[in-house]
């Protein structure tokens, strides 16, 4: 296996680079109202190639968990100073998400508490958790603990007010719950649920979870080959096991039910097998630099890209008819629309943000300046 000189997983930096770009991507249409179908997210029971982008990010979490706890760990680090450090990376990412979702007014009184990068602050904190007082055998039986008492909870326990149990956007417990302690503070688009609410969060460890056990196994002194042969048969097994459980307990990311969970892990799996045998084992790695400058600030160009696409909504500028247009209506429609079919135009609006950002990026880079949080 072969590290780069600060001990990271080039393919696992490749990864996470390919899956930010992935969010922002979708995070940035040019309109809302034209994307292509594997740009949209599931409206409620499915998987699209979307909704892979956020369990992928989370099962890199895990690997990365093992990765750079592990040493720290089999040295016997004072335990203190590391559970200050993983809350201390907690604090910071919760309070990103709340700045991102409170810009520019932060109304505390109605900003929305639950998103991606609270959930990931809290999946990271209990994964972390997990991983430092937890052996490989409990932390299998920690994951799959966590995803059977999810489908429990979601498909036995009578929902208050409904009476039954039930999987429909409006009225499942996940939601009951999240309305019942966030409302006020939930995602705008529902205002009754949100895809990153409490309950659906304990599934959510399990993915991260799923990938502290595949940071073991690309740690272990294994060949290569064995390495690579095993996370795709893993993979294969996570998928096979997703879709059988999504007979009773369908695939859906809005709630991140149990099968949602196997399923995107064996993808997961799959997709980081193959990043693992090209890039660490057969060493084709020119095509590389792109993913690893993204991966490298995978939170700052998250997080800064969300701001500035705030503002180009709230800036005002006047058009050539005179009227008064946001600033990122503008500049999409005289350099894109202008020339190109409305759903093209969209997406070469959001592809032209990833190259931008991917720019600023790079300058950074180049500088050696790597934010972490």
């Amino acid at each position: 296996m072969e590290l780069q000189k600060s001990g990271r997983l080039l393919s696992l930096d490749v990864f996470r680079g390919i899956t930010i770009a992935g969010m922002i991507l979708v995070n940035n249409p040019g309109s809302w109202s034209n994307i292509y179908p594997a740009l949209q997210h599931a409206p409620w029971h499915g998987c699209t190639p979307t909704d892979l982008i956020f369990p992928f990010f989370l099962f890199i979490v895990g690997v990365a968990i093992t990765f750079s706890l592990s040493k720290r760990k089999e040295r016997g680090d004072d335990q203190k100073k590391l559970l200050l450090q993983i809350f201390r990376r907690t604090v910071i990412l919760f309070g990103l998400g709340i700045i991102l979702h409170g810009f520019p007014n932060f109304n505390f009184s109605e900003i929305r508490i639950p998103g991606v990068l609270q959930r990931i602050a809290v999946v990271y904190f209990f994964a972390s958790l997990i991983f430092l007082k937890a052996n490989i055998k409990a932390i299998v039986y920690i994951s799959t603990a966590f995803l059977l008492i999810y489908w429990f909870l979601m498909t036995v326990i009578p929902v208050p007010g409904v009476g039954y149990p039930n999987l429909e956007p409006t009225t499942n417990l996940a939601a009951w719950l999240d309305k019942t302690l966030l409302e006020g503070h939930l995602w705008k688009s529902t205002k009754v649920w949100d895809p990153e609410g409490i309950l659906s969060t304990i599934p959510a460890i399990s993915t991260a979870l799923f990938g502290v056990l595949t940071g073991y196994w690309l740690r272990s002194k294994r060949d290569e080959a064995t390495k690579v042969v095993w996370l795709f048969v893993f993979g294969n097994i996570g998928l096979v096991l997703g879709i059988i459980w999504d007979v009773w307990f369908p695939l859906n990311k809005n709630i991140w039910t149990s099968s949602y969970v196997v399923y995107t892990a064996g993808l997961a799996l799959h997709f980081l097998a193959m990043c693992y045998w090209i890039i660490d084992v057969k060493g084709y790695k020119w095509w590389t630099k792109p993913f690893v400058v993204y991966g490298l600030n995978a939170i700052t160009v998250f997080f800064l890209s969300g701001i500035v696409g705030r503002l180009m909504i709230m800036i005002k500028v006047t058009d050539s008819s005179g009227a008064e247009v946001a600033l990122k209506t503008y500049l999409y429609e005289s350099l894109f629309t202008s020339w190109l079919d409305p759903i093209n135009a969209s997406l070469a609006w959001a592809i032209t943000y990833i190259i931008i950002w991917l720019g600023l990026m790079w300058i950074l880079y180049a500088k050696k300046i790597f934010i972490k949080v």
